[in-house]
């Protein structure tokens, strides 16, 4: 009985808990039709005021991890691209993208 009513309390302090910065949250949708330097950052996993040394170093991690070479996918490695150039503003004018 004890270890029953013992099992409930925690079960409900932990539900009843706040949401903790750990448990980091991905982005879950889709592609937009023209990029945003919104979604050039959330591609590249920085934020929109990242300086220049650390967008390229994030590009180099997830084009590592997505390389066409190294089994991954050319659309996402031509979106990872185009997400550098966005945060980089060499992008001007339309989507840019391949695809």
């Amino acid at each position: 009985a004890y270890a029953g009513r013992y099992s409930i309390r925690a079960w409900q302090a932990f539900k009843a808990r706040p949401p903790t910065a750990r448990v980091r949250r991905f982005y879950e949708g889709g592609f937009q039709p023209s990029m945003t330097r919104r979604e050039a950052a959330l591609i590249l996993g920085v934020r929109e005021s990242t300086p220049a040394e650390k967008i390229k170093e994030a590009h180099r991690r997830v084009m590592v991890a997505n390389h066409p070479d190294a089994g991954g996918s050319h659309y996402l490695a031509s979106k990872i691209n185009e997400a550098k150039d966005m945060m980089l503003r060499r992008n001007k004018g339309g989507s840019g993208s391949a695809f």
